[in-house]
């Protein structure tokens, strides 16, 4: 299994797995009702046959090639990549459409992980792979207006604002507005050739 570093202070990124259930499930537990506010990851994952459930739609789409899901570990120990630490959150592409070139990207996090940068290098590595690897013009980025976290995420990833669905999203009873954000690969790109500086 490939794991990518995410920094200096052993986290790591991983594809997310059916095998994985019972990890994914307890970190489900650990989370639950952080990730649940505005997000219905959770309520996909009560118990080990459902979280198994929830990460094998995953492996369907993976072979499909319309979606992926990978989780974020930290903690991991040193000199043993691609295994240990304790699964924190994860990133994952809702959808993919290869033919138009656009895919929808999300995320989340269990509360002990959170202001750490985790999902915002998780999702620049995913980004930069459905681009530059897999040549994929647009990403899109789909949130409650209310999910204040998730919007700065979009800001930090170079995303614009193309509008609102207003009350679009029925959620636990109560309609929320649905921001959605993208990145345009040309603005992708060219964002990295910023940060990397003049060239000599």
């Amino acid at each position: 299994m490939f794991a990518i570093p995410l920094g200096d202070d052993a986290a790591e990124l991983r594809p997310l797995e059916p095998w994985q259930a019972g990890e994914f499930l307890a970190h489900m537990e650990r989370g639950r009702e952080f990730i649940g506010q505005h997000i219905g990851f959770p309520d996909l994952a009560t118990d080990l046959e459902s979280s198994r459930a929830c990460l094998r739609s995953y492996a369907d789409k993976a072979a499909a090639d319309t979606g992926r899901i990978h989780g974020i570990w930290t903690d991991v120990p040193r000199g043993s990549p691609g295994s240990g630490g304790k699964l924190v959150g994860g990133v994952l592409f809702r959808t993919m459409d290869a033919a138009q070139g656009v895919a929808e990207a999300g995320c989340w996090l269990e509360p002990a992980a959170v202001g750490k940068g985790l999902i915002t290098r998780a999702c620049r590595t995913v980004i930069d792979w459905v681009i530059e690897e897999r040549g994929f013009h647009r990403v899109e980025w789909l949130v409650s207006a209310a999910n204040e976290p998730s919007v700065a995420v979009a800001r930090r990833l170079g995303m614009t604002r193309d509008g609102v669905l207003r009350e679009s999203y029925l959620y636990r009873g109560k309609r929320a507005d649905m921001e959605i954000w993208s990145v345009l690969a040309p603005e992708w790109r060219a964002a990295k050739r910023a940060a990397a500086g003049p060239t000599a």
